[in-house]
């Protein structure tokens, strides 16, 4: 887990410093590198490359796309460690997905815990005027997208291979973030190359390591661990782009942090 927060956050980096470049541009390379390592893997283990239950992979798929763009598009906006602080708050949204669609049911104790880490945005907004309401808005429907995310995946279940779940969703960005980048192409010049290829590597690798975690541990264990990306970002912010933090941003934060990993250490 801790190799797999480390890549995500490389991940992170790189796409704050390709700002320049368009959210549309960025999701293409980010994508185009991950579909071709997951199809190369699927062919040559002769794993059936479109799944069993497509109509689920598609959604999950179309909504991972709205999910990861409106993420992307936040880095314009905010730092990088609070956007990524900002997007943990998904597990709120799939919990209350959970009890509509999945018919689960929830300890009291962790709607407290929900309370807390909502606290935690009010605080990061409310005590910090410099911070974008735009920046905001984008990354908290990043993770309304993503809850459901997480719901479709519990859907899709054991009925089709990890990568398979992985490779519908790299396939669709790579067409629409392909076709959409076209329209506002800037030429990467430089080393904008080799980052921009290397977005794919550290986020297909990201999710590898991930997925091999959550089979080797149970979820309580390993997931708690998973919110260090948030200091690896947040440290790659401060020593490569400059940002900054006030004592609210951080206490903001660590509200977020810890009710979720609360949240996460009480559940079935």
């Amino acid at each position: 887990m801790l190799l797999s927060t480390a890549s995500f956050s490389l991940m992170n980096a790189f796409i704050k410093y390709l700002d320049h470049i368009p959210g549309f541009q960025l999701v293409f390379f980010r994508s185009v590198t991950s579909f071709v390592l997951a199809t190369t893997y699927l062919l040559s283990h002769k794993i059936p490359v479109l799944g069993n239950q497509r109509k689920l992979l598609s959604l999950r798929a179309i909504v991972g796309l709205l999910s990861m763009s409106l993420f992307f598009f936040s880095f314009k906006y905010l730092a990088v460690g609070t956007a990524v602080s900002l997007r943990y708050i998904a597990p709120i949204f799939a919990a209350l997905f959970a009890i509509f669609i999945l018919k689960e049911k929830l300890k009291p104790i962790q709607f407290l815990f929900f309370f807390i880490a909502f606290t935690g945005v009010l605080v990061l907004k409310g005590f910090d005027s410099d911070m974008s309401n735009i920046g905001i808005a984008l990354v908290v429907t990043a993770s309304v997208f993503t809850g459901m995310v997480y719901i479709l995946i519990r859907k899709i279940g054991k009925g089709d291979h990890p990568v398979v779940v992985v490779n519908y969703f790299m396939f669709l960005a790579t067409v629409v973030g392909g076709i959409l980048c076209l329209f506002t192409w800037v030429p990467p010049a430089g080393k904008d190359w080799l980052l921009l290829l290397s977005l794919g590597i550290f986020g297909y690798v990201g999710q590898v390591f991930m997925t091999k975690a959550f089979q080797l541990a149970p979820t309580n264990k390993v997931a708690p661990i998973k919110y260090t990306e948030v200091i690896f970002t947040i440290t790659i912010g401060v020593l490569w782009f400059g940002d900054t933090y006030t004592l609210w941003s951080f206490i903001g934060i660590l509200l977020i942090i810890g009710g979720l990993v609360a949240n996460t250490l009480v559940k079935k």
